[in-house]
């Protein structure tokens, strides 16, 4: 079993995906299946680095859910029913590499 992130992007064609009944419908889905392992949305922050040159804020990203998957190819299928999917946005996938 491994872990992922569901990177969430705000660039959803229909427009709104903070319906909460929809996201409490997935989440439970993703209970339900064992797979729900967190998530939340994400606010504004900033990009620190050492050498002081540091970029801006990825300002596409919205939130994210972790989750646990046999393989990339179930973790694939888990996004089904995401609102950020569902309304066309990009949902991107991340494994966690086992430390």
């Amino acid at each position: 079993m491994a872990d992922y992130l569901f990177l969430m992007h705000n660039d959803a064609k229909d427009g709104d995906t903070n319906r909460d009944e929809e996201w409490a419908a997935y989440i439970s889905k993703l209970r339900q299946v064992g797979a729900f392992q967190g998530g939340s949305a994400i606010g504004g922050g900033v990009c620190l680095s050492k050498s002081g040159r540091s970029p801006e804020v990825t300002s596409r990203l919205s939130g994210f859910i972790r989750v646990q998957a046999e393989s990339l190819a179930q973790a694939r299928d888990l996004v089904q029913g995401n609102p950020v999917f569902e309304a066309g946005g990009t949902v991107e996938i991340r494994e966690l590499p086992i430390t």
